[in-house]
């Protein structure tokens, strides 16, 4: 099970990530977000800033519906985000390796070209481990 502390110490782990002051977590590389606290807006509400929910960036429709038709126990969407490349993540019911995964994923499309050639010969620990299997 992953909590929002999973997230910010994987997200900060990645090369020139920068976490934009919030009510939850929000971070951005090269000025372009990639995983960030889910603000759930209900009608006739204020929006509350979900931080047991991670929005990351997920980089196409394809890989949008793959992930909400083949693991709906952990992604969803909401209203404001059909049309957009972005999954809300239950952070409770994943584990911190698949947690490590995703984020690793969405930085590496949402960074720079020349960003994310670092990353290419430079995993964090916790992120070279991710998919692996140890056996």
């Amino acid at each position: 099970m992953a909590d929002a502390e999973d997230v910010r110490r994987l997200a900060t782990s990645l090369p020139h990530v920068v976490e934009v002051p919030s009510d939850g977590f929000d971070f951005r590389v090269g000025d372009r977000g990639f995983v960030w606290s889910y603000p759930e807006r209900r009608p006739g509400k204020l929006r509350v800033i979900r931080t047991d929910i991670a929005v990351l960036y997920v980089g196409d429709e394809d890989e949008k519906q793959a992930l909400l038709l083949g693991e709906p126990t952990l992604f969803f969407t909401a209203p404001g985000y059909l049309n957009a490349p972005l999954v809300m993540l239950r952070l409770a019911q994943v584990g911190v390796d698949r947690l490590s995964e995703l984020v690793t994923d969405a930085w590496r499309m949402r960074a720079p070209d020349a960003l994310a050639s670092e990353l290419a010969g430079e995993l964090p620990a916790d992120a070279s481990s991710a998919g692996t299997d140890p056996g």
